[in-house]
């Protein structure tokens, strides 16, 4: 069995740094083409209805990447995923605003795809927190990345709101512009990531996934972190709308968003310590808990207390329940196995989180808001079920 190099605590310091600004930067992607690509789409897209097709595609080409890119980073190293990523975060905002300029759908529907595999990218920076720091402070590096995503909140309508009319006849231009500029400064962020990885020997070595998927409790781990992803996606993308068929502004839909995004990534400055106290198990399960308690309020009215105390409950929930998660994740494989563990993990995660974003809009459209948190729970109970009935704790890889 190989084992992986311990970094220097200056060094594990100097990675936590720059990856969780790096996440920030990179979740500032995702907020920019979420705010803009539906309203691009609906001004250059031949017809109205395929609006919202770059969103689709920024989604779907997220979940295709996340295979590739975990076998690049298999094979050459995560620098080289990271360089990859950023590289494709660059073109996205420069064909985007060419595509604005231009007014050509098909080009804007590319950068679409691509910003989407800079999405990708940026999923693994939480375990590249782990990589060369000790066990015990493993579980606080990977959440304190995860916080970095605070920041992604700010960024992100920063740079919307301040570049989009630069350009007056071309909206937005300036805005994907900005994005590119962002994506290289997060590029020189991680050429800087000191990395820790296994001989090239043990690379090649490693069990068979077969035999890393049946370990007790991979299954429970993963589940618990796909429904965490996949119910606060569910209720998120159709709170907006609900709020919206029940007369409420946009403006406070927006608000309701913006605490419930802080509320995901805020607890992560401590989530990490009270896995370290309590365990990845019970922070899982008690993530799970308070996303029911989300959806029991969502369940009491339609006000717009409700919504926003829903959404915050709904975030820590997330947080939670996601970060357990992936903490528990990284006792299931060496350190040799470690990337195309976790690419597997997050494409799995993320392909069930993809079934409850495109099926919120139609479940609400069809029979309303409380049928939408009606459909959450039965994912949250069995998830909660398979914790207790199969602890997450596997004999230690």
């Amino acid at each position: 069995m190989s084992s992986e190099q311990m970094l220097p605590l200056a060094a594990q310091n100097n990675n936590i740094i720059r990856l969780a600004v790096a996440q920030a930067l990179a979740g500032a992607n995702s907020v920019v083409f979420y705010a803009t690509g539906a309203i691009v789409g609906n001004t250059i897209a031949p017809s109205p209805s395929l609006a919202t097709l770059p969103i689709t595609l920024f989604v779907l080409g997220m979940a295709a990447s996340i295979l590739p890119f975990g076998a690049l980073a298999r094979k050459r190293g995560r620098k080289a995923a990271f360089m990859a990523g950023t590289g494709a975060g660059v073109v996205t905002g420069l064909a985007a605003a060419l595509a604005v300029v231009l007014g050509s759908f098909l080009l804007f529907c590319f950068a679409a795809m691509l910003g989407g595999a800079y999405a990708a990218v940026a999923l693994s920076f939480r375990f590249a927190a782990t990589d060369g720091v000790a066990p015990d402070r493993r579980a606080r590096a990977l959440s304190l990345v995860m916080g970095g995503g605070v920041a992604a909140g700010i960024i992100g309508p920063m740079l919307v709101t301040g570049t989009m009319h630069l350009w007056p006849t071309h909206t937005f231009a300036f805005t994907f512009l900005a994005q590119a500029l962002v994506a290289a400064l997060a590029a020189i962020l991680l050429a800087g990531v000191t990395p820790a990885e296994p001989a090239a020997a043990s690379v090649r070595g490693g069990r068979p996934l077969r035999e890393i998927v049946r370990q007790p409790g991979f299954a429970t781990t993963v589940f618990s972190g796909a429904v965490a992803y996949m119910v606060m996606n569910f209720l998120m993308t159709a709170a907006p709308l609900s709020m919206h068929m029940h007369s409420l502004s946009q403006q406070a839909a927006n608000l309701g968003i913006q605490w419930h995004v802080m509320a995901m990534y805020g607890p992560g400055f401590v989530t990490g310590r009270l896995i370290q106290r309590f365990g990845a198990a019970r922070m899982a399960a008690a993530g799970l808990l308070i996303t029911g308690a989300s959806v029991a309020v969502g369940l009491s009215g339609v006000g717009l207390y409700h919504y926003w105390l829903s959404l915050i409950l709904l975030g820590i929930g997330w947080n939670f329940g996601f970060t357990g998660a992936s903490a528990k994740i990284i006792d299931f494989h060496r350190p040799e196995e470690k990337t195309q563990v976790q690419a597997l993990n997050d494409f799995l995660v993320f392909g069930v989180m993809i079934v409850g974003s495109f099926s919120s809009g139609v479940l609400l459209n069809a029979f309303g808001w409380n049928a939408v948190l009606w459909g959450s729970l039965a994912p949250v109970g069995l998830a909660l079920f398979t914790l207790l009935l199969r602890p997450l704790s596997p004999p230690r890889a």
